[in-house]
């Protein structure tokens, strides 16, 4: 089985199992969503979604967040960890929002990247999520999933994981499936030592799998 098949292979799996998956932070504005993937780092969505709550309630728009001193969305935000330059860099990016893109968040990905604290993980997210366009997000469950299925060779750096899933998954199917590989490693191929193989819809066409069962 070729890279380009086994991928097909298994976007069609996930997709069985995982229909309904979706990005698991929540926002229902663009710069919402800007805002939380910049607190995500090194934290978990579900203590981001809990963080936020007081901090869009504070600061309901754009304007009023951008007007906010970094040292008043610290001090909300600093349960998410890293509070100083995170919300430094949510204070600058909220200005640059208001003053040189009339408070909306670009749809470009090369506008995106030159926000403070936006990476190419951020802003795959906000171009698939945000504006459905292609998207490939490579946060950890990517990386770790694709590399013990086989999708990639032991790839560990995000842009390169990237690269290489580009060469093999379809443009379309891409934001989709980077859901479904979080609600999966979450729930099944998790970071432990021994993940829960035997619940995996994909163990038949695992590299990782298959090479440990023979060896075993």
């Amino acid at each position: 089985m070729t890279k380009e098949e086994l991928a097909l292979e298994v976007i069609e799996r996930l997709k069985k199992e995982y229909p309904d998956a979706q990005c698991t932070l929540n926002y229902d504005q663009a710069w919402k969503l800007l805002v939380s993937v910049r607190l995500a780092a090194q934290c978990t969505d579900a203590r981001v979604n809990v963080i936020v709550e007081e901090l869009f309630a504070k600061y309901p728009d754009v304007a009023s967040l951008a007007a906010a001193e970094p040292e008043e969305i610290e001090a909300i935000v600093k349960p998410c960890g890293l509070g100083r330059s995170k919300a430094r860099d949510i204070s600058a990016c909220m200005r640059i929002l208001r003053d040189e893109y009339g408070g909306k968040v670009p749809g470009d990905f090369d506008a995106l990247l030159k926000l403070p604290g936006v990476g190419r993980k951020s802003a795959n997210l906000i171009m698939g999520d945000v504006f459905g366009k292609p998207a490939i997000v490579t946060d950890t469950h990517c990386i770790r999933l694709t590399n013990r299925i086989g999708l990639v060779d032991g790839i560990k750096e995000p842009k390169k994981v990237e690269m290489a899933l580009w060469k093999i998954i379809p443009s379309e199917e891409g934001s989709d499936f980077c859901h479904r590989l979080v609600y999966h490693g979450r729930a099944v191929c998790t970071a432990r030592m021994n993940p829960y193989c035997d619940k995996c819809c994909l163990a038949d066409i695992c590299r990782q799998f298959q090479t440990t069962e023979h060896k075993s």
